[in-house]
């Protein structure tokens, strides 16, 4: 059950801190269309679910303004983990309580999907109600299925979303090894463009799919040190499902052989640094544990932490 409640906060979390990159890389018709200078998150709406016959919140809603004018529009983003037969209808009855509630007040209303299923056949994103030959109602909302896109095409792309997302698109066994380098690569790319709490959102998002292999991700390092010059250390701090599956050997190892005597020490200031930037960032210690993949008590340790310049 964690890891459920960790993946659908982190990914709706991903939603919000890169909204205006997420509509650019999925659906770039809609960026001519939305102010994203007046983009918010609106608070939680509990909407009657009639097919379900329960009451339901909806995901995410966001308000912003309209390029062109002035006139308010509604985005509303509904994450789907699991195969429903009944979503788009769903889809209808929230977009016609949102529509009932905000119609005199926003001048558009746009509802996407997003499937994150692994197995399933294509969702439909239609709603069609026909009498005879006349057509009484046809809703069609936006959606896009990672499942069905290749992560080929967005590897060269600077775009976190993509970076957080590669692992959940189109690939097969023999291409896992080949994917997972590609996803490392895009990290070490996206230092250059994120602070650190936005990048460990990104990487916290990404890692929630990937089961690491020890000896394989120790191919991985070496090859990308080769390739970005960068010291271990820096690299295993950017690589967070190495740091879960026991790394301190290979560190262990580098310490008898006199190399990197500070790297312990300096990875644990370091998580402390992303804790702090988090919290800075309007993160919930809870949010921050699932994130990380560590226990609460050790988000309120870490809190505490300082470096010694910062006691002096």
């Amino acid at each position: 059950m964690r890891s459920e409640v960790s993946h659908d906060e982190a990914f709706k979390k991903l939603l919000e801190v890169f909204f205006k990159e997420f509509i650019e890389l999925f659906f770039p018709q809609l960026m001519s269309l939305l102010d994203f200078g007046h983009a918010r998150f609106l608070m939680q709406e509990l909407l009657v679910d009639i097919v379900g016959e329960q009451s339901r919140s909806l995901d995410l809603l966001l308000e912003t303004k309209s390029a062109d004018s002035s006139a308010f529009v509604l985005v509303h983003l509904e994450p789907q983990s699991y195969r429903d037969p009944q979503f788009h209808e769903r889809m209808f009855i929230y977009y016609s309580r949102l529509f009932e509630r905000h119609r005199t007040q926003h001048k558009l209303i746009i509802p996407i999907a997003i499937f994150t299923a692994d197995e399933g056949s294509e969702e439909p994103d239609k709603l069609v109600s026909i009498a005879g030959d006349h057509e009484i109602l046809r809703f069609h909302f936006f959606k896009i299925e990672l499942r069905r896109l290749s992560w080929r095409r967005f590897v060269d792309s600077a775009n976190p979303v993509a970076a957080a997302l590669l692992a959940k698109m189109g690939y097969n066994k023999k291409e896992k090894r080949e994917m997972r380098l590609h996803y490392l690569r895009m990290l070490l790319k996206l230092r250059n463009q994120l602070d650190e709490a936005r990048l460990q959102l990104v990487m916290s998002v990404g890692d929630l799919y990937f089961k690491p292999d020890k000896a394989e991700d120790r191919q991985l390092l070496d090859l990308l040190a080769e390739e970005f010059g960068e010291e271990e250390a820096e690299l295993l701090e950017l690589m967070p499902a190495w740091k879960r599956w026991g790394y301190e050997e290979g560190l262990e190892e580098g310490l008898q052989q006199g190399m990197e005597k500070g790297v312990e020490k300096g990875l644990m200031l370091g998580k402390a640094d992303m804790v702090q930037k988090l919290l800075n960032k309007g993160f919930q210690e809870d949010d921050i544990a699932d994130m990380l993949d560590i226990p609460l008590s050790e988000v309120d340790e870490m809190a505490k932490i300082s470096r010694p310049s910062e006691n002096k």
